[in-house]
């Protein structure tokens, strides 16, 4: 029973493998990077419970904690890194626009 069960989770691992390699957007990467570690500390738990170490699980609730952080920061990176594209855009507007007047733009300054 517990092969079946670690079987279906090395196929469900290797599936989120494949999605985070494919995905279409970065948001599905990280979502299937974080299936992945959750598959993982799953997994861990099986072999735990297999093996009679319960040790094991103190592993994995270690790596569950640090899945779960470390998939914040890559969110917000990604969230970061968009709005500085995106303010870069719109400063590049404003000196195309200043260009076309032959007025510089007024320094803005940042509440960070």
């Amino acid at each position: 029973m517990y092969t079946a069960a670690s079987i279906a989770i090395f196929i469900t691992m290797g599936l989120a493998l494949i999605r985070a390699l494919l995905g279409p957007s970065v948001y599905d990467r990280v979502l299937a990077v974080n299936m992945f570690g959750t598959k993982t500390v799953l997994l861990l738990s099986v072999v735990a419970f297999l093996y009679g170490r319960p040790d094991f699980l103190d592993l994995a609730l270690a790596y569950a904690l640090i899945n779960f952080i470390g998939v914040l920061a890559v969110l917000q990176f990604f969230e970061n890194r968009q709005e500085l594209a995106t303010d870069a855009d719109e400063d590049s507007g404003n000196r195309q626009k200043s260009n076309a007047t032959g007025t510089e733009p007024a320094a803005e300054k940042s509440p960070r």
